[in-house]
């Protein structure tokens, strides 16, 4: 890597980044995009003739039969690929049994204990047919809703396959979900059939997910049937099977299994095609209050999304060996663990457990076995690892690694150059990536090998995506100025709607601001027309007149030497209208005092200016975090401003002590 000077504002801030590091010429010359120049073109071409663009980048898809027209569009609704006929798992498995990719690794997976399983494409294949076969001897078919309620295990990619090869819409939940959590999102898709698991293994104890799944389903009167794996065993997490209910997962992928006939192995073998805008999963995002949304995905657009953005994102070459460390709970691990690489043949890497079990060089150990060559983690995980220490990576051989990403929230500039610096080895580009559940796919990044990298900044718009930062009334924002992050066409891999709240769906993202999709964050696009994502809307304060991105906040103390981690709210002051309050964790050994309380303020002056200065620095053990990493600021901004308890969802909350520590903690 090089660098190159630039500059960039922030909101009312004088933090600047100056660095611009370029892809190598060695990595440039092997990318599927190795220009500039050559991404403007692309860019330019899916924008302008969209239709030729999307029938080019997927045409080694299978379509059983091909769209007749590009998109219908309706505002809120979008329909693409009409006319289309698709079996998805056609695209993601059966087209690769007559390549060489039939024996190629599909997933590579590691158990928490250390057990590895690595499974071809064929053996994939045939896994996913013997499911699909004894769920349809269930009564699973097209149109019915499936819950799945499991862990990091190979056997989750199986039930997520297995139900899209039938058409039936798969839900998957967060394993670390409670069972409240787990009944509510039953009950709200209707759920026919539940997918589980006797345990899962975390930080050395067992999650026990079926008793869990049956405190949840004495109160989800649509659930039939319940498919149970056995993960850990009878001696560490004891299963109650209910007669006529529960079936064990390996006596319904049994040989010769009863009650699965020549017909239903037929159809697993042979599945139906089905509509581009056939429904293919339902996944439940927290709202501020109220009930989670069901955001709806369907079939063709989503999977040309994934397909496209797993290619030339992560550059995926034979011979990868890619890992998103996301759970397949959330919609990373949907993307960009299971559909996007699948349909590109790519080898996934997947592991049960947690970064710091046994300890914390875990992740660098399983590179280094494994020769991971592509990584693609969050900010959280990132500051977790500086707060561990160097020494962990630099235990391990990491010169597998060719390419990094980074997924979540933004990410800051110290954590990237600290990513860079030692996961990296100063050798390997890093794509910032800013997407949702709701748009699918990755909607900003920078390509490898044709885009240079700022820190800190989540890059250029992907292909067919026409994104913008404007002021309240839709105003485009000049260079550098804050404003709200916009999505202005409709693009394949969208979400349809919420799960049977149309209503909801368009008030939320397409009311507030008319003819645009408006994704809830707050942004500023800077003079070479890189985006810089600061964070939901609600996380830029207005003290006394200024307005204070709290990411660039959180960036500042971030790179105070002592400093691991920190989240910025704002509560009601009355002079000022919002008072700045930081919650900060010091990396270990540091001192918790009121020196370094008035370093940390000083060193704010210092980054961005006096008018930033907080108001409150509260030192924190943990910070609340959902059980995908990011710190749920919501609920900082509730204990800032004195609530004895929490409002709203709580349903993603990792630890629910980490609140109550921080209202008890003892201020100075």
């Amino acid at each position: 890597m090089t660098h190159a000077s630039g500059g960039s504002d922030g909101i009312e801030s004088r933090l600047k980044e100056e660095r611009k590091f370029v892809p190598s010429a060695e990595f440039c010359d092997h990318a599927r995009v190795r220009s500039h120049a050559e991404y403007l073109s692309l860019y330019q071409q899916s924008l302008e003739s969209p239709e030729e663009f999307w029938r080019e980048q997927t045409c080694d898809l299978v379509f059983r039969t091909p769209p007749t027209s590009f998109l219908e569009w309706k505002l809120p609704k979008a329909k693409f690929f009409g006319g289309a006929t698709l079996n998805i798992t056609e695209s993601c498995l059966d087209r690769h049994l007559t390549t060489a990719n039939r024996t190629r690794a599909a997933i590579v997976w590691e158990g928490e204990p250390g057990d590895t399983r690595t499974i071809t494409y064929f053996e994939l294949h045939r896994e996913v047919v013997r499911l699909a076969a004894g769920l349809a001897s269930l009564g699973v078919g097209a149109g019915d809703r499936v819950a799945i309620y499991m862990g990091m295990v190979p056997e989750t990619a199986v039930a997520m396959l297995a139900c899209a090869r039938l058409g039936a819409t798969h839900s998957v939940i967060f394993g670390g979900f409670s069972s409240d959590a787990l009944r509510d999102r039953i009950n709200d898709c209707g759920a026919k059939l539940l997918l589980t698991q006797d345990g899962a293994w975390r930080r050395g104890s067992v999650v026990p997910l079926k008793s869990m799944a049956d405190t949840a389903i004495a109160q989800t009167p649509s659930i039939e049937k319940v498919v149970v794996l056995r993960r850990i065993g009878e001696g560490q997490a004891p299963v109650t099977l209910e007669e006529g209910r529960d079936i064990w997962w390996h006596d319904l992928m049994a040989e010769g299994a009863a009650g699965i006939t020549a017909e239903h192995r037929k159809l697993a073998a042979s599945p139906p095609a089905f509509d581009a805008e056939h429904p293919l999963f339902v996944l439940y995002t927290s709202g501020s209050t109220g009930k989670p949304k069901g955001v709806l995905h369907t079939t063709a657009g989503y999977l040309a999304g994934v397909h496209v953005t797993s290619k030339y994102v992560f550059d995926l070459r034979d011979g990868d060996l890619y890992w998103c460390t996301a759970d397949v709970g959330w919609v990373t691990g949907h993307s960009y663990a299971v559909y996007g690489p699948l349909s590109c043949g790519a080898s996934c890497f997947m592991y049960e457990g947690a970064p710091n079990f046994p300890d914390p060089g875990r992740f660098w150990q399983l590179i280094e076995r494994h020769g991971v060559t592509i990584l693609y983690t969050a900010p959280t995980a990132i500051r977790a690892f500086i707060r561990w220490g160097d020494e962990w990576p630099n235990k391990h051989n990491l010169s597998s690694l060719r390419l990094l990403g980074s997924v979540g929230e933004p990410i800051n500039p110290e954590a990237w150059t600290w990513y860079h610096r030692v996961v990296g080895g100063n050798r390997c580009p890093i794509v910032d990536t800013w997407w949702q559940t709701e748009t699918g796919s990755i909607m900003l990044t920078t390509l490898p090998g044709a885009c240079y990298s700022k820190p800190g900044s989540t890059g250029l718009p992907f292909f067919g995506v026409d994104i913008a930062v404007v002021k309240d009334r839709g105003e485009p924002c000049g260079a550098n100025e804050g404003g709200k992050l916009v999505i202005r066409r409709p693009w394949p891999s969208m979400a349809r709607t919420l799960y049977n709240d149309d209503e909801r769906y368009f008030s939320a993202y397409w009311k507030q601001l008319e003819g645009v999709y408006f994704t809830g964050d707050g942004a500023r696009k800077d003079q070479d027309g890189y985006f810089w994502v600061v964070g939901r809307i609600d996380d830029v304060l207005n003290v006394a007149g200024h307005r204070i991105g709290t990411a660039e906040i959180e960036s500042a103390l971030v790179s105070h030497p002592q400093v691991a981690e920190a989240a910025a709210v704002g509560r009601p002051d009355d002079l000022k209208g919002q008072a700045l309050v930081v919650f900060v964790t010091l990396k270990q050994g540091q001192k918790s005092d009121a020196e370094t309380k008035a370093n940390l303020a000083k060193h704010i002056e210092k980054e961005i200016g006096k008018f930033a200065r907080p108001d409150e620095i509260r030192f924190a053990d943990a910070l609340p975090k959902t059980r995908s990493g990011k710190i749920m600021r919501r609920l900082l901004k509730e204990v800032a401003a004195g609530a004895t308890e929490a409002k709203g969802d709580t349903s993603t909350l990792e630890d629910l002590s980490v609140l109550a520590k921080l209202r008890t903690s003892d201020e100075e």
